[in-house]
C-alpha cells in the first residue's frame, strides 16, 4: 500500500486530508509539526510527504531540507496559506515538487497527489511484475512462472516493499517498525532470519536479487 506521511499543524485541514486520502486507499501517517514529521519520515518507510509551510517547533521548509538532506526523490508537496511567489520560487529551489494553496478543492487536490505519485513511478497497481515473478496485493499471493509460491503474509509484505523501491536500502530498524509493529520479542536478528527466507525462496526468480547493505539493512537490486 503507499504510504504518505501528512504534516499539518491545523488540525480541522489534517483530519480532511487525511481522511479523503484513506478513504481512496491510502496508508496515512498524521503528524502536526515539522519536528514530528521528520521523525516519522526517519523511522519508516514514506512515498509521499503533504506538509504546510507555516507550523511551531520546526516549518515546513526546514522539515524539507531535512528530508531532501537524506532523499532526493521522495515527492514533497507544500500545503500552505503562503500564496507569495518568493515562497514559491523557494520552495522549488530547495527540491519541492508541487505547491498547494489554501484554500482548495479535496477532490483535485486527491487527483494532484495521484498524478504525482504517478510521474515518481509508484504505482497503484494491485499488482506487481519482477522478472519471472508476479505479486498480488489484494491476493496476497505470489507466482514465479505462473505457479504460486508459498509464502507468509509478513514474508510476502517484506518482498512486495523491497521491490516496489528498487535500490532504496531499508534498515532493519524501519522494518521492523513498520512490519513488527509491537511485538517486543523482534530484534535485528529476527529481520537478517526473515531475509534469508526470502532468499531463499526467491532464489527461483530470475529478475532480482536481495542484497544485504551491511551495517544498514537491505535492498533490492534489479538484473
Amino acid at each position: 500500500m503507499v504510504k504518505i506521511l501528512v504534516v499539518e499543524d491545523d488540525s480541522a485541514i489534517n483530519g480532511l486530508v487525511c481522511t479523503c486520502l484513506r478513504e481512496h486507499g491510502y496508508d496515512v501517517t498524521a503528524c502536526h509539526n515539522g519536528q514530528e514529521g521528520l521523525n516519522a519520515y526517519l523511522g519508516a518507510s514514506f512515498s509521499m510527504i503533504i506538509s504546510d509551510i507555516m507550523m511551531p517547533v520546526m516549518d515546513g521548509y526546514a522539515f524539507a531540507k531535512e528530508v531532501r538532506a537524506v532523499n532526493k526523490d521522495v515527492p514533497i508537496l507544500f500545503l500552505t496559506a503562503k500564496d507569495e511567489k518568493e515562497s514559491k520560487l523557494y520552495a522549488y529551489k530547495m527540491g519541492v515538487d508541487d505547491y498547494v494553496v489554501k484554500p482548495f478543492d479535496i477532490d483535485v487536490f486527491v487527483l494532484k497527489v495521484g498524478a504525482m505519485l504517478r510521474r515518481a513511478g509508484i504505482a497503484e497497481s494491485k499488482t506487481l511484475t519482477v522478472g519471472n515473478l508476479t505479486m498480488n496485493v489484494e491476493e496476497h499471493t505470489a507466482y514465479v512462472d505462473g505457479e504460486e509460491m508459498p509464502m507468509t503474509v509478513r514474508e510476502f509484505d517484506l518482498l512486495f516493499k523491497l521491490l516496489s523501491y528498487p535500490k532504496k536500502t531499508f534498515t532493519r530498524s524501519a522494518l521492523m517498525d513498520e512490519f513488527w509493529d509491537y511485538d517486543s520479542s523482534a530484534t535485528s536478528r529476527t529481520v537478517d532470519v526473515y531475509m534469508a527466507k526470502l532468499r531463499e525462496k526467491t532464489s527461483v526468480c530470475d529478475g532480482f536479487d536481495i542484497l544485504t547493505v551491511y551495517g544498514l539493512g537491505y535492498k533490492a537490486v534489479l538484473r
